[in-house]
């Protein structure tokens, strides 16, 4: 495994960061493919033995229980102090009207919630989960400083948002001297590269290490749907997967025609070669994977070690198709 600097920070962190959402509560109004304590447990031990120290959840995935096993499970594989623990706040996780955003009175009550989920006194990165229109950018950024201060949260980090949306909130941290966010969590992949253009861009000149979610486009980069027989998938079976909707136009499967040609001649899977390509890509700190079946993980884990010819990287950059629009999650 290799680990590198979260942006410009001095924490170090696996290439591939394990996604904890597929783990949470089985059948209770979560995903119908989420497993539980149990069932996760080979998949944090597998990444462990690998030499995974990053792993990412948040406090709405199955409602918290998503947290209860990240901290249940990474302390059975790994000293707490070698563990890089990632969380998030602001989707509601109850009906009140102080249930959810990212007002310092959320934000204060989420994160001693969070902790007592995770069992652990600190969290490495506490990650916005998207922007929140209804509050004030100065009181989100004061409360954030705060739980650093505090000694709850080691870095800040944020999620899907528009890019002047991030630069303002990052503007108003500089000038009132708090705490500013170090990493982004943005859809980004082979088959949706329009972050490029002004996030990631804006992120590397300003040294935000790129942590993106759904590296290989809801499972659309893994096999080629067009052939594949995709019974056996639960996310695509039960038609809960987004990118069922987000992806399947003629200018995806122009990128999956390439995928297809350089996988087929370098021998490797088409997911090893599209998370390959993402970690080649500038500023790419670490890709968030989910599992639900063990062998997920061994694309995620070669794909470290795939090295890839300019030839290959071209034809695979040369597939996409700019000026994509796909309203996701902003």
């Amino acid at each position: 495994m290799e680990y590198v600097r979260l942006g410009r920070t001095g924490m170090k962190v696996s290439r591939i960061c394990l996604g904890m959402m597929s783990f949470g509560t089985p059948g209770k109004g979560t995903f119908p493919w989420t497993l539980s304590l149990d069932d996760a447990r080979p998949f944090v031990r597998r990444a462990a033995e690998a030499g995974v120290n990053f792993f990412d959840t948040a406090d709405v995935y199955s409602k918290g229980v998503s947290e209860e096993i990240t901290g249940t499970l990474v302390k059975e594989f790994m000293p707490r102090h070698q563990a890089v623990i990632a969380t998030k706040v602001m989707n509601p996780m109850g009906p009140g009207p102080n249930d959810g955003g990212l007002s310092r009175k959320h934000i204060m009550d989420a994160i001693d919630a969070s902790l007592r989920r995770l069992g652990t006194d600190y969290v490495d990165l506490y990650q916005i989960h998207r922007f929140d229109r209804q509050t004030p950018i100065e009181e989100t950024m004061q409360a954030l400083h705060d739980v650093v201060k505090a000694g709850k949260a080691r870095y800040i980090g944020a999620s899907s948002m528009y890019t002047y949306q991030f630069v303002q909130m990052q503007a108003a941290a500089e000038l009132r001297g708090w705490t500013k966010f170090v990493s982004m969590q943005n859809l980004y992949n082979l088959v949706w590269r329009e972050e490029e253009r002004d996030m990631n861009a804006y992120c590397v000149e300003t040294g935000v290490g790129l942590i993106p979610w759904s590296p290989l486009a809801g499972g659309f980069l893994a096999v080629d749907r067009r052939t594949a027989d995709m019974k056996q998938s639960a996310r695509f079976s039960s038609g809960a997967s987004y990118s069922i909707k987000a992806f399947g136009t003629p200018e995806d499967y122009k990128v999956i025609d390439a995928l297809g040609a350089v996988a087929g001649r370098l021998g490797k899977p088409m997911a090893q070669v599209a998370l390959a390509w993402l970690l080649g890509r500038k500023g790419l700190t670490a890709p968030i994977v989910g599992a639900t079946k063990l062998s997920q993980l061994d694309d995620p884990l070669a794909a470290v070690e795939l090295k890839m010819s300019a030839e290959d990287v071209k034809q695979l950059d040369d597939a996409y198709t700019w000026n994509r629009q796909l309203g996701l999650l902003r």
